[in-house]
C-alpha cells in the first residue's frame, strides 16, 4: 500500500492522496509519495531499545467506564519503554486511524505530558492504527483489532 505525506503538516494517508489534507486543509498537490514515511522494527519479535521507545502499544477495552454501552476504549502508550518527553526529544503528535480512515490528531508538548492517550470510540470493530511522530526519530506505527 502506498503512503502519501502532506508536505505542510506531515499527515500520512494510506492509499492515495486526498483532495485536501484532513489536518491542515492543504491541497492535493502538497502530498508526496513516501514509501519510507513510517519506520518499522527490524524484527518485531525482538525489539531493540530505540524500537521499544517508539513503537506504540495499544490496549483495547470493550468496557468503557465513562460512556457505557456502545463505547470502546483504546489506550495508546508510546513505547514499551515509555518514550521521553524532553525539550529536545519528544512525541509531537499521535494520529488515529480506523480501517485506514483518519479519525483524529492529538498534539503533545514536551515536558508536561506523558506520551499516553486514551480515546473513546463509537465503533465495535475494525482495525485501529496509532501513528506517532517523534521529533528526532520519525513516525512509528502500531495497529490493533477493535
Amino acid at each position: 500500500m502506498d503512503n502519501f505525506v502532506c508536505g505542510k503538516c506531515g499527515y500520512v494517508v494510506f492509499g492515495s492522496a486526498p483532495d485536501n489534507c484532513p489536518v491542515c486543509n492543504a491541497p492535493k498537490n502538497f502530498f508526496q509519495p513516501d514509501s519510507n514515511a513510517i519506520k518499522k522494527p527490524a524484527d518485531p519479535k525482538n525489539l531493540n531499545e530505540l524500537e521499544k521507545k517508539h513503537t506504540p502499544v495499544i490496549k483495547i477495552s470493550k468496557q468503557c467506564g465513562l460512556a457505557g454501552a456502545g463505547c470502546t476504549d483504546a489506550h495508546i502508550k508510546i513505547g514499551e519503554i515509555l518514550h521521553p518527553m524532553e525539550e529536545k526529544h519528544f512525541i509531537t503528535s499521535i494520529d488515529i486511524y480506523i480501517d485506514n480512515v483518519f479519525i483524529s490528531r492529538y498534539h503533545l508538548t514536551a515536558e508536561r505530558l506523558n506520551p499516553i492517550l486514551g480515546i473513546h470510540l463509537k465503533v465495535s470493530g475494525g482495525k485501529l492504527k496509532a501513528l506517532e511522530s517523534c521529533n528526532l526519530h520519525g513516525r512509528w506505527m502500531a495497529e490493533a483489532d477493535i
